[in-house]
């Protein structure tokens, strides 16, 4: 459904996620799991109960790996699709104990990272046709922001900086502590001259002030839709602009009218509603 390259993050990295989810989950051995033959085998069916977007089979299957090595696990969908309530997506079978044992986790990966993407996909809807590009935010899940950020991209959205050291954001309390938009901008430029230079502005006239300053995106924090438009005129050719502050599905499309370049959502990463899946079982 989308043409954002999807790339998941690092094996190495997915694997150390499974095992944090699985040293609070499982800990010390699952004794309910105990109860089934330790060489049952079995079956399972995995369902979306809701229309959504997918995001996390990287994540889902190695999960059942990490417990059965072994475990066949074929897919209907792939991340990225957009998928019907009631569909079957995914068949399973393996060992018993760990089919039930690697279920909770599995499925709060594809739930989670399933929720952003579809969440993300009806944003970059409300804005289509105009060539603004939804962006997320660093407010994450700790410890899960490459896994939500790659489901920003499954639901066709872009990913704003990864963290604090990739990219250059001057807000207010830079400003304040640094003496000013300019001086701010002349550290950065002179400290991290290959960053890209964000500065995040509250009216025209900080906005001048960014601009003269050589930044190369500016940040419209909580503008009115008249300032936007006023703010795109005095930015065209200079910069690219960011529109961020109280934006939703209801507010969004007039945003993008504007002409900016971006919209950063928090709340792609931050308001997760988790998908509904369900994981039926039957023994062989």
């Amino acid at each position: 459904m989308t043409s954002v390259q999807l790339v998941s993050p690092a094996s190495e990295l997915i694997q150390a996620d499974v095992a944090r989810a699985f040293a609070e989950d499982i800990g010390s051995g699952d004794a309910t799991a105990d109860l089934l033959p330790a060489s049952a085998s079995a079956s399972a069916t995995l369902t979306c109960r809701e229309d959504a977007v997918m995001a996390g089979i990287d994540w889902f299957n190695a999960c059942f790996r990490q417990l059965d090595p072994q475990v066949q696990i074929d897919w209907a969908v792939r991340d990225g699709d957009r998928v019907p309530a009631g569909s079957v997506i995914c068949r399973l079978h393996g060992n018993a104990r760990a089919l039930v044992s690697a279920e909770r986790s599995a499925l709060n990966f594809l739930q989670l990272l399933s929720g952003t993407a579809t969440t993300t996909a009806a944003h970059v809807a409300a804005v289509a046709g105009t060539g603004v590009r939804v962006l997320d935010t660093r407010k994450t899940v700790p410890g899960l922001r490459l896994a939500q950020k790659y489901a920003v991209r499954c639901g066709g959205g872009h990913n704003h900086r990864v963290g604090l050291y990739d990219a250059i954001l001057v807000k207010e309390n830079h400003i304040i502590a640094a003496g000013g938009i300019k001086a701010a901008a002349e550290a950065a430029r002179r400290l991290h001259p290959t960053l890209l230079l964000e500065i995040e502005v509250e009216n025209l006239d900080e906005l001048q002030q960014a601009l003269d300053a050589g930044a190369d995106r500016i940040m419209l924090d909580n503008f009115t839709l008249p300032l936007m438009r006023e703010a795109v005129a005095i930015a065209k050719g200079r910069a690219e602009l960011e529109i961020s502050g109280n934006v939703d599905l209801s507010t969004i499309g007039g945003y993008a009218g504007t002409g900016v370049d971006y919209i950063s959502v928090g709340a792609l990463t931050k308001h997760v509603r988790a998908v509904d899946l369900s994981l039926r079982l039957q023994l062989d």
